[in-house]
């Protein structure tokens, strides 16, 4: 059986393409098992991930015919929403590159991510409650995070899908980029990511995502591990060295 995925990589970074372009990119198990193995190889070994789609479509949402087989146990199982939830927590950034459709599931993979940029043609929304059932992979709580709880709540539950302009005005994707720029988008702002210091990058987006009570002595302890890091005191010279040639 051929793969779901499309993987390739540098040194401090992997492109996924999700490729199964015969059904607009339907997230089915076997994409879902193939990105679990991806988020394994990145805990292991830390890289920015970009997540795109094949076929100017990121991903039209879950696989409906497997959709409809599936039962209690299987929701249950949290089969999409527990592999989100290792995505979003992966040690380094995830950017998700979204083109045409990202709905449903799609969605909810590409909310997940801590960066989405879209093209002109992105649709995005959860219209599950259309197909009678809900959006339970994380958009009923990342969405209302991301664009505010009125919005969420005419998407969520009155299935409002946005277009590319909408999406950036509410703050939902950050940049457009026309659809033959758009991994290129990508890599220029895996490129910025890649410039930071890795260390500082994973203790800030782990600092980043604490709960609110933590705060801020989980801030001081992160803090305190950086300020013994190697790199702070290279970056730090290298920047005093630089003042002083100016």
């Amino acid at each position: 059986m051929p793969g779901a995925l499309n993987i390739t990589g540098g040194e401090d970074r992997v492109v996924v393409e999700l490729h199964r372009p015969e059904v607009r990119n339907a997230i089915d198990r076997q994409m879902v098992e193939e990105l679990h193995l991806v988020c394994g190889d990145l805990e292991e070994k830390p890289q920015t991930l970009i997540l795109i789609g094949s076929g100017g479509v990121f991903a039209s949402g879950a696989d409906i015919a497997e959709l409809r087989q599936r039962r209690r146990d299987d929701a249950l199982a949290g089969i999409n929403s527990t592999l989100f939830a290792r995505i979003a927590a992966l040690p380094m950034p995830v950017i998700a590159a979204l083109d045409g459709y990202a709905l449903g599931g799609g969605a909810e993979l590409a909310f997940a991510a801590d960066f989405r940029i879209g093209t002109p043609r992105l649709t995005i929304g959860n219209p599950e409650t259309g197909l009678g059932i809900m959006p339970a992979a994380g958009a009923t709580w990342r969405l209302k995070e991301l664009v505010g709880e009125p919005l969420a709540k005419e998407i969520l539950l009155a299935g409002r899908i946005l277009n590319a302009e909408e999406a950036l005005e509410a703050k939902l994707i950050t940049a457009i980029h026309a659809p033959e720029d758009l991994l290129q988008a990508a890599h220029a702002l895996a490129d910025r990511i890649g410039r930071q210091d890795p260390l500082a990058v994973r203790i800030t987006k782990s600092v980043f995502h604490a709960p609110r009570e933590a705060h801020p002595m989980i801030d001081q302890l992160a803090q305190a591990i950086l300020f013994e890091s190697e790199a702070k005191f290279d970056r730090m010279q290298r920047f005093l060295d630089r003042k002083k040639e100016s």
